[in-house]
């Protein structure tokens, strides 16, 4: 198989460099990193400059995220490389007409393989995310409603309820987002009012039930 060429999609510069590190230090005559962006705009612009054979696409970024970029550019092949294993943010990018979806804890040589197989024509997804797109497709999960209500909170607001449902304490959540634990309270008073919920105990259960955490 001739060396594969790969743009990298993600707004965290030291990430996209330990991929690229990690990419050329174990993926030579395999992969090649061909350009990087780090939103929706210069991510289209480089795959449009480079014609890379696979694209790692982040799922949240500037600009529209992962999907936005897909949709943009759908005769692409893409693998979503995210730390979100969130039903809704698998089943949204797949949607939008990616080949797969790996979380970033994944090794360099798990990618290397998964890269070589989305380029191949096959989907790849970590074991647990696989189970989202089955129950996606077969209607155990209402992929409409959990957009609808999903689309009442902004990006902060659903970072914020991740990170409360999977029991973080607000002064967590502050730190992990770097924002103040005020901040966190007004966040997850919204996201209560939003979604019509009246404690973390309820919200936790909302988001368990959906797949969101």
């Amino acid at each position: 198989m001739s060396e594969l060429r790969v743009v990298v999609v993600d707004d965290h510069a030291m990430f996209r460099s330990g991929v690229r590190a990690e990419l050329e230090r174990l993926g030579t005559g395999r992969v090649q990193i061909v350009g990087e962006a780090d939103d929706v705009p210069s991510a289209v612009q480089v795959i449009g400059e480079q014609r890379p054979d696979v694209v790692l696409l982040d799922v949240h970024m500037p600009g529209g995220g992962g999907p936005e970029v897909v949709r943009q550019l759908p005769a692409t092949t893409y693998l979503a490389l995210s730390v979100s294993d969130a039903a809704e943010d698998v089943i949204g990018v797949i949607r939008a007409g990616a080949r797969g979806y790996v979380t970033k804890n994944i090794s360099a040589a798990e990618l290397i393989d998964a890269i070589e197989r989305v380029a191949g024509g096959d989907a790849v997804f970590s074991p647990r995310l696989a189970g989202f797109v089955l129950d996606a497709f077969a209607g155990t999960i209402d992929v409409a409603q959990v957009d609808e209500d999903l689309d009442r909170l902004t990006e902060r607001e659903r970072e914020v309820m991740r990170l409360i449902a999977r029991g973080y304490a607000y002064k967590e959540v502050a730190k992990e987002l770097f924002i103040s634990i005020k901040t966190v309270e007004t966040h997850v008073s919204n996201v209560l009012r939003k979604l019509q919920l009246s404690s973390r105990h309820e919200l936790t259960r909302w988001a368990n039930d959906r797949r969101l955490i």
